[in-house]
């Protein structure tokens, strides 16, 4: 990609390599503790509920709920999206939250419903990031 995006870009890590390899997938990937079952996010080497490194990554569903958003009626200098736009926290259906934007909807408490069902949505910004974004779920 030749352009240069207007938009900040996540460096991946050795510890978020296989989330954002997902993302490049068109999936998201998160870890879950084998101790436990239960999931988490961010990508992390050991489970946050035991301190273990018995996790394994899997396939999440891709879908969840808005769980919070703040509508910012500014311009961001960094960013490809003109005011205004969410900032959101999805809950996917896997008990994970996730910061993200909400994008394909109108940028208005009427539209951005808490609790309406997403549902993941990409955006390349680099040969190497394919971003996960949430839109209205169909």
């Amino acid at each position: 990609m030749s352009e240069k995006p207007r938009r900040p870009v996540p460096k991946a890590t050795p510890e978020t390599q296989h989330f954002w390899d997902g993302c490049n997938q068109g999936k998201i990937i998160l870890q879950r503790c084998k101790d436990t079952g239960k999931a988490y996010f961010p990508p992390r080497p050991f489970s946050p509920y035991t301190g273990s490194r018995n996790v394994e990554t899997f396939e999440a569903s891709g879908k969840g709920v808005l769980w919070s958003y703040i509508i910012s009626h500014r311009d961001h200098p960094n960013f490809d999206m003109p005011a205004p736009y969410a900032i959101a926290v999805v809950k996917l259906d896997e008990g994970v939250q996730m910061m993200t934007n909400i994008v394909d909807c109108d940028q208005t408490p009427d539209a951005l419903q808490l609790d309406m069902p997403v549902q993941v949505t990409f955006k390349r910004l680099t040969d190497d990031i394919n971003l996960p974004l949430f839109k209205p779920a169909s």
